[in-house]
C-alpha cells in the first residue's frame, strides 16, 4: 500500500489541481489527491473506487488509510434517494462548501427530510457580517437531518464569497457562484434585502421569511 501511494504521488502532483479531488491519507502519512468515484462494502471490508489525475483508476481500502482519511470514505458514500424535492437539480449539482480556505465541490451526504434554508448575504453588508456568526453557532448547534442551509451569495465576485466563507469559518454549502443568477430567476423568494433566511419546504413553498429569528428558527427545525 505504501508503495503504491508513493507512485501515485509522483503521478498527481505533475498534473494540475482540481475542485472535485480531495486528499486521502494512508497508516504511514503518505497523502495524495485523488477524486472519489465510489464506496463499496461495510465495516474493515469498506472500500473507496478512485480516479488518479492522469484518468487511471485505483482502489483503496479504509483499514489502510488513517483514522481522519477512514471517516471521510465513511461518510462519502452517496446521499440516500430521500424525499423529493424541487431543488433536487440545483442542489445536486451546483453546491460548493468550505475545505482548507477553499470552496470546493460538494454533494449532500444526506437530503433534509423538511426544509432547505436560503442564507442571502454578502461579505460588503454590515448586518450580514454582525449576523453571520451567529448562525454558524445556531448550524453547529442545531444542524439534523431535518434541514439543510445552503447561502446563496450576494457578492461581487467569487473570490469575496469565499473570503466571507473563510473568515467565518462556514459550516455550510453554498450555491456555486456561476449558478446564483438563474437560481435568483428561478425561485423567486422575495428578498428586498440581507441578510435575509428564507425557509422552504420541499416543494419549494416558502414556510418562513423570518428566519432570522434563530429561537423561532430553532423550534420549526427540531
Amino acid at each position: 500500500m505504501q508503495k503504491t501511494l508513493v507512485i501515485l504521488i509522483s503521478l498527481v502532483f505533475a498534473l494540475p489541481l482540481s475542485a472535485a479531488f480531495t486528499k486521502w491519507t494512508n497508516k504511514e502519512g503518505k497523502t495524495v489527491e485523488l477524486e472519489l468515484v465510489k464506496v463499496t462494502g461495510e465495516g474493515e471490508e469498506t472500500a473507496g473506487f478512485f480516479t488518479m489525475r492522469n484518468g487511471r483508476r485505483v482502489t483503496i481500502k479504509k483499514i489502510d488509510l488513517d483514522e481522519e482519511s477512514g471517516k471521510l470514505l465513511e461518510t462519502s458514500r452517496p446521499a440516500p434517494a430521500g424525499p423529493k424535492s424541487v431543488f433536487d437539480e440545483v442542489i445536486e449539482k451546483n453546491l460548493v462548501i468550505l475545505d482548507d480556505k477553499i470552496l470546493k465541490a460538494h454533494k449532500l451526504a444526506q437530503k433534509p427530510k423538511k426544509y432547505y434554508i436560503f442564507y442571502y448575504t454578502a461579505s460588503w453588508c454590515g448586518p450580514c457580517r454582525a449576523f453571520t456568526p451567529e448562525l454558524v453557532k445556531f448550524y453547529n448547534e442545531h444542524k439534523n437531518e431535518n434541514f439543510e442551509l445552503v447561502l446563496i451569495s450576494a457578492d461581487r465576485d467569487e473570490k469575496s464569497m469565499q473570503a466571507y466563507a473563510e473568515q467565518n469559518k462556514m459550516p455550510w454549502p453554498h450555491l456555486k457562484f456561476n449558478q446564483l443568477g438563474a437560481f435568483n430567476n428561478t425561485y423567486n423568494h422575495g428578498v428586498q434585502g440581507i441578510p435575509s433566511v428564507i425557509v422552504c419546504d420541499l416543494e419549494g413553498k416558502i414556510v418562513s421569511t423570518h428566519g432570522r429569528d434563530l429561537a423561532a428558527l430553532e423550534q420549526l427545525v427540531k
